[in-house]
């Protein structure tokens, strides 16, 4: 009795037609690597074991549709069936065939694996179809489909034929133990990982090689993925209207609106020199949010420590992220290009992955990135490794305390682990620590309850201050007690003295600010985005408070002015501390929730709604109405243009800010 005839003959064709697709796609995948590949660029065994794994979900995906489907049309029991069950394998076949054609020639057009993109060219069937006609042997590639699909499917009713005829021995338990088998592997394989997060497409571009990475995605991984981002885009004449404006407010020197320049070039002596390099260590703190802190007043004084920071560097006060959410904050702050997808977030578009940041200008340093729980997290690695040169991260799985929750370890030992890092460090450094207690389920480590102490108030007392619960207040308390240990730990050690500490929110929260802002901040929701941001470095700062909007955006274009590290900034951010600026600042948002764009100045805000398009422009400085004269309706034409200058360049800029090779 041999030990194929105890398994059912569904479950053989099944594993038969994974096989064959796992070996085609492998096939494939070898081709597309010598046929696409760079000059010298080397083979890799690790691209093909992940290339491996996205074509295994795809594999058992299908696998797991057509065993779900046998026991019901029950092609080797009914013979009347069998036209349809292998009409069924034949249509996906052909699903295949043309996918993987269309992935061939598309990758040939744009350097990209198929996306969902393509199906915009339906748009313009008319012109996609000339375009195509004149562009690729149309006629030769439609025969080669059809003899393909001649032999394909004269395979599958041969191997149909052949398992047909193949003994079977009937044993209801030893079906049961080989079906629920195969559904677990097959859960496994389309899962992808063991592990709290499936394999996604951002953990091709762990290979820190863009083509490597795109050998290594699957077309439907790569279409399914940018299935959300089809509509995302721009409209080129949009973008060229807005440049002049955006040239002279960012006083771009090179301007050319054909290549839409915006440049800007930071030289400086000496910078081959890194022995007196000032250290960055850019904190981006979970939902520090500016009007449930001490530093605006607020009567609870969660933030007493951080207030004190704040009396002692260079504090801005009107900081304003440009979306909401933590995803979007970390995508503005690395990369210096607000995130404004209309649906997810840019950090899960495949397209928007390759970005030029201007944190490789480092050159010298050493480069972290900290977070207690995993970079998996809203796709956060892909963007991480395949744009920083030489980046450390720091994630669930290296650090030896205890996970405290979803998110991981604490931010007091996130903030220890870091500390103990820098000081280890010879070359100077620049590092992100992305903090997350401070978030539902606000967990606060039982180790930590002898020195911090929960404290609790009423509900009235809470909604005055804009907290909607002890737990969250505690949770708001304990960032600060975090805060407090990381620089107390951090003056003790040498490198404390020659590093910029940057401390700024992810995004704010929305709710009521009460009297302690005027109206609009709570109306209009932008307290959803106002979040303090704070420079602190005693020896190299002296300490100041700015009333001019500020942004995520502008923070590594200012570290990097501060550290006199030569640096080309191409993105809507600007230097904080270039005396040269103009100091009509504006602070851009684009908040998803809203559905707004807008832009924040010194006294107003101004919003389009992206659905309804009604306008508003309020104050931002007292409860007044603002009144209709020229001064005012010049002002708000002005940030009315500046604003979908910033909105059709932040679309283009998404998909156009590639690295400099």
């Amino acid at each position: 009795m041999s030990v194929l005839s105890k398994i059912p003959k569904y479950i053989r064709y099944t594993i038969s037609i994974i096989a064959a697709l796992l070996c085609c796609m492998t096939l494939y995948r070898l081709f597309f690597f010598f046929h696409y590949r760079p000059s010298g660029k080397a083979f890799s065994g690790s691209m093909m074991l992940m290339g491996l794994r996205f074509d295994a979900r795809v594999a058992f995906a299908n696998g797991l549709i057509l065993f779900i489907l046998q026991p019901f049309i029950n092609p080797f029991k009914n013979p009347n069936r069998k036209k349809i069950f292998l009409t069924i394998i034949s249509i996906i076949a052909l699903i295949f065939l043309i996918a993987y054609t269309g992935d061939f020639y598309y990758y040939a057009f744009l350097q990209q694996r198929l996306s969902a993109f393509i199906l915009s060219f339906a748009q313009d069937a008319a012109i996609s179809a000339k375009m195509m006609w004149q562009s690729y042997p149309v006629v030769k590639i439609i025969i080669v489909l059809v003899i393909a699909m001649v032999i394909i499917v004269w395979l599958l009713k041969r191997l149909f034929l052949k398992i047909s005829n193949e003994n079977f021995i009937k044993n209801n338990k030893s079906n049961w133990i080989i079906s629920c088998g195969f559904i677990i592997l097959s859960g496994l394989a389309i899962f992808g990982k063991i592990n709290q997060y499936p394999l996604r497409w951002s953990d091709a571009f762990l290979l820190s090689d863009d083509f490597k990475a795109n050998v290594a995605l699957n077309p439907f991984q790569s279409f399914f993925s940018t299935m959300s981002f089809k509509k995302s885009g721009y409209a080129i004449n949009k973008v060229r209207t807005g440049y002049p404006t955006l040239a002279s407010y960012f006083a771009v020197k090179d301007t050319n609106i054909n290549s839409l320049n915006l440049e800007r070039v930071y030289t400086f002596n000496n910078t081959t020199d890194t022995t007196t390099k000032p250290n960055v260590v850019i904190i981006i703190c979970e939902s520090f949010s500016a009007y449930k802190s001490s530093m605006f007043g607020n009567g609870l004084n969660a933030t007493p420590y951080f207030n004190e920071l704040c009396n002692n560097g260079v504090f801005f006060e009107r900081c304003f992220t440009p979306g909401f959410g933590t995803a979007r904050g970390v995508w503005a702050t690395l990369t210096g290009i607000p995130d404004v997808e209309p649906n997810k977030t840019a950090s899960r578009n495949p397209n928007a992955v390759n970005q030029q940041l201007i944190m490789n200008d480092f050159v010298g340093y050493d480069k972290f990135y900290f977070l207690g729980g995993s970079t998996t997290w809203a796709n956060i690695r892909g963007v991480l490794t395949n744009n920083i040169i030489g980046l450390k991260i720091f994630e669930e799985g290296d650090y030896k305390a205890q996970t405290e929750d979803v998110w991981g370890i604490s931010d007091k030992n996130l903030f220890l682990k870091a500390n103990n890092v820098f000081t280890q460090q010879e070359k100077p450094f620049v590092s992100i620590i992305q903090t997350a207690n401070n978030h539902e389920p606000y967990t606060i480590p039982n180790e930590d309850l002898g020195a911090f102490k929960k404290l609790n108030f009423s509900k009235d007392t809470l909604d005055k201050y804009g907290f909607e619960n002890n737990e969250q207040l505690n949770a708001f308390r304990y960032s600060d007690f975090c805060f407090a240990t990381f620089i107390e730990a951090a003056k003790k050690e040498k490198y404390f003295n020659n590093t910029i500490f940057v401390f700024v929110g992810d995004h704010g929260l929305r709710g009521d600010a009460g009297e302690m802002f005027p109206q609009s901040f709570t109306k209009q929701g932008i307290l959803a985005e106002h979040v303090p941001l704070l420079f602190y470095a005693p020896q190299l700062l002296k300490p100041s408070k700015i009333i001019e909007p500020a942004s995520q955006l502008d923070i590594f274009p200012s570290v990097a002015y501060l550290s006199k590290q030569n640096f080309t900034n191409r993105t809507l951010g600007t230097n904080l501390f270039d005396s040269l600026q103009q100091k009509s600042r504006f602070a851009f948002i684009a908040d998803p929730d809203m559905h707004t764009v807008g832009l924040v100045s010194n006294s107003f805000y101004y919003a389009r709604n992206l659905n309804t398009e009604k306008i508003e422009f309020v104050s931002v400085l007292n409860n007044n109405i603002v009144e209709q004269n020229n001064a005012n309706d010049s002002i708000k034409n002005i940030m009315a243009n500046t604003t979908e200058a910033f909105y059709n360049t932040a679309k283009y800029l998404l998909l156009n800010n590639k690295k400099v090779k």
